[in-house]
């Protein structure tokens, strides 16, 4: 048998159950917070002589009590010794409860009220050590199946991907699995022990490294009381709050539209109404088809809407075209440094922040070279390993005018340990899109930051790239000679051709 009890010492629960265990009730009506206790104490009976058991310790931790107690039941019917646990903040050991000394019930003069309220006020004091502006405090977790793959780096990037979503990371996480686990991606009981360490340090949100299912995220969010997103999410989220142009608004609403329709679900009794009135008699409509409908509409306009603006991207290249201006076309991995190269080369002022897609909005500029000949150059939007496939369809007609240009410059960040990995991605992008032939020139960018010049300089030949630092503008004659020479080379086809042509018409 077991009693819940809350703090002004109401019996709130009496649960009798079998020889082996009891079964908590759910409760949702009582206060719910990721960093606060529930206010109930859990004391419940114990018939084989044991001690607290791995379950009792794991209700304490995911249901977030007071504390547990389990009563010793001797062969008479008379009470044992009585076996105490309670959850403890953060720690150097790592440790997630203590236990208090075994006692006999009619001994224990526990003063509870005075004792929780210094146990609160512990790990309150232990939360506030953090110095934390943002409301939402993550940990990040992500399970490797693939014992050679780099989770380290893509967890680095992820805490990249956070911190430019104004998400403080409080921790991170990696369980190396055979396989993932279909219900909770990782093992269950990791899950508890991420429960506690989040009350611990006062965490408030699970960022998966992975796309989640719907039924992931219900089943993970149920488990653990805990909001959860996935990496797809969080890159929605930061496109969001970067897209300024019409057009890149559209295109993230359409990404976002797209990634919620197939996981908009049911999650109780009131979603599931049916419309009433004239013209609702029979079945009808529920309230969540209703909503995917309405959804569904609003993808249909999205995409008119944005096939308009394509055509008017489209006359704005005619245009370029009839200029007769060679095109250069930025290219890079996510804050590779695009748009502070495009912002020295032009002496323009476009925006630039250390943070991940601080550029979504296309960006041209004029270029004019020391023999006095002139080009457009083009910012885009970054790239990113495993983009989510919504989010590179809406910016297709986006990325489709790396079509029009001349010249490709990739620009990649040497300075990061993972920049190999990140010319792959790009370059997987490009092939992608159609482009990967077009004439490329590669720039490693950072060059400042790299410690090891005599190594750098081998890289350079190894990837046959100009190394830069887009800040300062000493370091950045090769690499405008090297653009200037290879345009020239594209051009003379294109100027024989029309003076051909303009001989034929004579």
């Amino acid at each position: 048998m077991g009693i819940l009890i809350s703090r002004k010492g109401e019996i709130a629960y009496v649960v009798v159950g079998t020889h082996k265990d009891i079964v908590i009730p759910g409760l949702d009506g009582f206060r719910f917070s990721s960093t606060r206790f529930k206010g109930l104490r859990l004391i419940h009976t114990h018939l084989n002589g044991e001690e607290l058991t791995n379950d009792d310790l794991t209700d304490l931790a995911l249901l977030r009590l007071d504390l547990v107690c389990a009563v010793e039941t001797l062969e008479n019917g008379l009470p044992g010794y009585a076996y105490t646990a309670h959850l403890i903040p953060e720690n150097p050991e790592g440790r997630f409860w203590s236990f208090l000394e075994k006692t006999r019930p009619s001994e224990m003069d526990l003063n509870f009220t005075a004792f929780i309220q210094a146990l609160e006020g512990e790990f309150v004091k232990k939360q506030k050590s953090r110095k934390v502006e943002s409301t939402d405090r993550a940990i990040l977790i992500r399970v490797e199946t693939n014992p050679l793959s780099d989770a380290e780096g893509s967890l680095s990037e992820l805490k990249e991907l956070a911190r430019s979503c104004g998400v403080e990371v409080f921790d991170t996480v990696i369980q190396h699995r055979e396989e993932e686990d279909p219900r909770f991606l990782i093992g269950r009981g990791k899950l508890s022990s991420l429960v506690i360490r989040a009350l611990q340090i006062g965490a408030n949100l699970l960022i998966f490294d992975h796309e989640l299912t719907s039924a992931q995220i219900r089943s993970i969010a149920d488990f653990t009381e805990m909001k959860v997103i996935d990496r797809t999410q969080v890159i929605l989220d930061i496109f969001a709050r970067r897209a300024h142009s019409r057009e890149g608004k559209l295109q993230v609403e359409l990404a976002q539209l797209k990634y919620l329709l197939p996981r908009l679900v049911t999650k109780n009794t009131a979603m599931s109404r049916l419309t009433g009135g004239i013209g609702g008699r029979g079945p009808g409509e529920t309230k969540l088809e209703i909503n995917r409908r309405r959804v569904r509409d609003r993808i249909h306009r999205l995409e008119r809407e944005l096939r308009g603006t394509a055509k008017a991207r489209e006359q704005r290249r005619v245009k370029r075209s009839k200029v007769g201006l060679p095109i250069i076309s930025i290219v890079g991995y996510t804050n590779a440094g695009k748009s502070t190269l495009l912002n020295t080369l032009t002496n323009s002022s476009v925006f630039t922040e250390d943070r991940l897609f601080a550029t979504l909005d296309p960006k041209s500029s004029r270029l004019r070279f020391p023999r006095d000949a002139e080009a457009i150059i083009t910012d885009t939007v970054g790239f990113i390993k495993d983009l989510p496939g919504d989010l590179f369809t809406a910016f297709r007609a986006t990325l489709d005018e790396l079509h029009e240009a001349d010249v490709l410059l990739h620009v990649i960040d040497v300075s990061n340990q993972n920049f190999e990995s990140h010319i792959t991605a790009v370059e997987k992008i490009l092939d992608e899109l159609g482009i990967r032939d077009k004439p490329t020139i590669r720039v490693f960018n950072k060059e400042d930051k790299f410690p090891d010049k005599s190594l750098l300089k081998t890289l350079c030949q190894r990837f046959s790239a100009v190394p830069i630092s887009a800040l300062t503008q000493d370091t950045l004659p090769p690499l405008v000679d090297k653009m200037e020479r290879l345009i020239d080379i594209i051009q003379r086809p294109k100027n024989l051709h029309a003076r051909v042509k303009t001989f034929a018409e004579a």
